[in-house]
């Protein structure tokens, strides 16, 4: 993010439950603040219907980054970036439905699991085409409002891998052009304290406007694993503004 700049997120996504094939969604809204040119954070809330027949609110979470390599040239840069990311989330261990009780090693700290993540990320970017790595360590602690299940896994290393292309505009005539990028990512996740993993594929569309804008389209699914989840498949829609120089020092 540009220094001194806000941005604004609404993720949605809509998940197909393993159990019933039933869909449910989540409400992600997103605050992104650019500290500094090496420093980003995030503050994050979630809702869904996942774990009950309603939309509530199921927690928070707070994610920073830090860029400590960057070799940049004219239409091209290599970067480095240390993240971390602490969620605070209150739904229950395990989810109930119809009677029983379905359960997941999964960690997903984005709206299911209280827990914590380190990491490092890569990014090469060389004209239109650009690539990302990350792995991380991230470890599921116990929900705000119940006991975590002893079967669960608790550690995990994640880990993606994505690439994306810049097919229009053509020619950059000026900031104002709509931008068109089609970029798949895998994503990737090994349980450390049981023989559980996933491998999931996620092809997207995105749209930037004004330079300012954007909008993103992706489906997710599972592709290779044997880890037990509630879900192996999403559809998300990303919408995203930036305020450029909210609290940029001027002289």
């Amino acid at each position: 993010m540009a220094t001194g700049s806000i941005g604004l997120r609404l993720n949605t996504k809509f998940f197909k439950m393993r159990h019933d094939g039933k869909y449910t969604y989540r409400l992600d809204p997103e605050i992104m603040i650019g500290a500094s040119k090496k420093l980003m954070m995030h503050i994050n809330v979630y809702g869904s219907d996942m774990y009950q027949p309603g939309f509530r609110v199921e927690g928070a979470s707070l994610y920073g980054k830090y860029r400590f390599l960057s070799l940049d040239d004219v239409h091209s840069h290599f970067r480095m970036a240390a993240f971390g990311k602490i969620s605070m989330i209150s739904n229950p261990a395990v989810l109930q439905a119809d009677g029983k009780y379905y359960h997941s090693d999964e960690i997903d700290i984005d709206g299911n699991n209280s827990g914590f993540s380190a990491g490092v990320v890569t990014t090469q970017l060389s004209h239109k085409m650009a690539f990302s790595s990350s792995a991380s360590f991230v470890n599921r602690m116990v929900n705000l409002n119940g006991v975590k299940d002893p079967g669960q896994s608790t550690n995990a290393i994640n880990y993606t891998l994505s690439g994306g292309y810049l097919f229009l505009p053509r020619v950059y005539s000026n900031y104002r052009q709509t931008n068109f990028n089609l970029y798949f990512e895998l994503i990737g996740s090994s349980a450390l304290d049981k023989k559980a993993y996933y491998i999931d594929a996620a092809p997207a569309i995105q749209f930037i406007f004004n330079s300012i804008a954007r909008l993103d389209i992706s489906y997710r699914a599972q592709i290779a694993g044997n880890m037990q989840r509630l879900s192996e498949n999403y559809f998300l829609l990303r919408l995203e503004y930036n305020l450029l120089n909210i609290f940029t020092n001027r002289k």
